[in-house]
């Protein structure tokens, strides 16, 4: 059989997120995006060899329709399911047999079932070479799902020749899959489980190795995010791992609970084997809003501690921030903006709280009456689409845009990095290339031009900046990641 493999694009044309890199590339001039969803090339790893694959991620190229297809199996998150929606209809519309899965065909069914002839709900590894020989002799059952959660040890690697390398920023690798923690908000322990299953060390070892296949490792290496919902779940196997990749000369970041912040042990192992920053899910400064959310090991720690020791062994806090939960008024939006201004972070992610199918804050807001609508395409964290308890919609989408704006502001911006160029944060990081003199160059060249637009809080910035360019200790991505986010913002 030919199978096509697609990812939907994550936003509509011409639309910006947080979670959408496309305005990223675009000071680039490049088509490049972050990276891909791992499901792919899992299904790839998974799939028998005398099958054709054809992978078409929509974040950087057009589906080909008219390629000829037996089989089209897409991946489907909450954000872009009113997408691949489409995208199915229009392969049946062809005669393709269509497959949908993921999270969100998982959790809806039903619904996903109107727009394809099968879905696998579940992980795939133990039900998706039933359904392709299924599919050979025209017996698709309507589901396939799993009797049981797949054993990592045994998962081959994944197959990322199948995909365009060259247009992503970054590889994904999982370690691990579960979490013990019930965040109401979150549908990993829904999907995934909450009990940790962890690949060995010398499976990631064999991933790493082939990621960077093409040259050797000290010569050029990709970045690479560490997908795992929290890196240090299984504290063990973690520290085993860090210290596994210490040789490889790595740039690498992860998410991680709050309570890595103390566990100097575990730091110290990250930094040596090449972490660069970790995301941690701080969610809200409102101790009631964390009760609310059964966030409670945020509760446990003290987040200034947490974030400085974090900052002290050499890497960056990436946090992310929910808006809108029962207890948020109007006064927490100015509380926030200090918290970040005062602790120096960076790259904050603001969300407006998305109850995602499946979780249980979905099940309670819809028993509530609170769901405004189930047009997915406005579940993506910028958007209002339930009834919040002490604000309204519109309070809640200006304290958004106005949190946004405050902390992406240009001279927010170059408060922060200042602080960091002035402490020489990042004297030891593994980005760090004299063979990048270049680029430095050719980045420079690449602000110079945005000069001439009417933005003249950006051009002044510019100007402020362009004498670090040429500073070797100076991250060119984290300041290009900056002034995206500031894009971003002011585009709201």
């Amino acid at each position: 059989m030919k199978i096509a493999l697609i990812i939907p694009r994550n936003t509509d044309e011409g639309e910006k997120s947080f979670y959408d890199y496309k305005f990223f590339s675009t000071f680039l001039f490049s088509k490049k995006y972050f990276s891909y969803l791992l499901a792919v090339p899992t299904l790839v790893s998974l799939t028998p060899t005398e099958h054709e694959i054809r992978v078409f991620d929509e974040n950087i190229e057009d589906v080909d329709y008219n390629w000829p297809a037996d089989l089209a199996g897409i991946t489907v998150r909450t954000l872009f399911a009113k997408r691949a929606y489409k995208i199915a209809d229009t392969f049946r519309e062809k005669g393709v047999k269509t497959v949908l899965g993921g999270i969100h065909p998982s959790m809806c069914t039903d619904e996903a079932l109107e727009h394809c002839d099968t879905v696998v709900i579940g992980e795939a590894e133990y039900v998706w070479q039933s359904l392709l020989q299924d599919a050979m002799s025209g017996n698709l059952k309507k589901t396939y799902k799993a009797d049981r959660q797949a054993d990592l040890t045994a998962s081959p690697l994944p197959g990322r020749s199948a995909l365009s390398k060259n247009q992503y920023f970054a590889d994904i690798v999982q370690t691990t899959k579960g979490c013990p923690f019930h965040c109401e908000f979150c549908s990993v322990h829904a999907f995934d489980g909450t009990k940790i299953r962890n690949k060995t060390v010398a499976q990631v070892i064999e991933e790493i190795r082939d990621i960077n296949k093409d040259a050797p490792l000290s010569f050029k290496k990709r970045s690479i995010f560490f997908a795992d919902d929290n890196i240090i779940a299984n504290k063990k196997f973690a520290r085993e791992l860090f210290a596994a990749l210490k040789p490889y000369n790595l740039n690498w970041s992860c998410q991680a609970s709050i309570n890595v912040g103390q566990d100097d042990e575990t730091l110290t192992l990250m930094k040596e084997s090449g972490c660069g920053a970790i995301l941690v899910g701080l969610e809200s400064i409102s101790e009631k809003n964390l009760s609310c959310m059964e966030k409670g090991i945020n509760l446990k720690h003290n987040y200034a501690d947490a974030i400085k020791n974090i900052q002290a062994h050499g890497m960056l806090v990436h946090s992310s921030f929910i808006l809108g939960y029962d207890f948020e008024t109007q006064s927490t939006f100015d509380e926030l903006i200090n918290f970040i201004e005062r602790n120096n972070l960076l790259m904050p992610l603001i969300n407006i709280l998305t109850p995602f199918p499946g979780t249980k804050l979905f099940k309670r807001l819809e028993q509530e009456g609170r769901i405004l609508h189930k047009d997915w395409s406005k579940y993506d964290a910028k958007n209002v689409v339930f009834k919040p308890s002490l604000i309204t919609k519109e309070e809640l989408l200006e304290g958004h845009k106005k949190v946004i704006q405050a902390v992406y502001s240009f001279d927010a911006i170059y408060r922060k990095l200042k602080y960091y160029w002035d402490i020489d944060f990042w004297k030891h990081s593994n980005e760090i290339d004299p063979l990048k003199v270049k680029y430095r160059f050719l980045f420079a060249l690449r602000l110079l031009t945005l000069t001439f637009s009417l933005n003249f809080r950006r051009t002044g910035f510019i100007f402020k900046i362009l004498p670090k360019v040429f500073n070797k200790r100076v991250r060119i991505s984290t300041i290009l990641t900056l002034m995206a986010y500031n894009d971003y913002a002011y585009s709201m």
